[in-house]
């Protein structure tokens, strides 16, 4: 299968039940930066600006959420409730995902 070069060509290779997870995050980020535009990076969907603000991606069991690490520190406190690392935060399919907290973190990240 050919690498996505949209965030569209990205979402069509999953389920629909991903897919629709996956196009609900990208309408809640589009929503919180609209004057961002969508690129793909390293195989990614990604919002960027001058520079990248905010990735996300499907994985097996949970939304990766990749905001760098000024996103991760300035929502520590929030972000606790997950697994996290530096510069990632994973969302697990099983919860609610919390959609106004990925909208606050990509509104910092702008």
């Amino acid at each position: 299968m050919p690498k996505p070069t949209t965030i569209d060509e990205y979402i069509a290779g999953f389920p629909a039940d991903i897919q629709a997870i996956l196009q609900n995050v990208r309408a809640v980020i589009r929503a919180a930066i609209p004057n961002a535009q969508e690129c793909i990076s390293y195989g990614m969907p990604a919002f960027r600006r001058r520079r990248v603000l905010v990735y996300f991606a499907a994985n097996r069991r949970h939304l990766g959420f990749y905001p760098t690490g000024a996103g991760i520190t300035a929502f520590a406190s929030e972000i606790a409730a997950y697994e996290s690392s530096k510069g990632a935060v994973r969302f697990p399919y099983d919860r609610p995902l919390p959609l106004d907290l990925i909208a606050r973190i990509a509104r910092q990240r702008y």
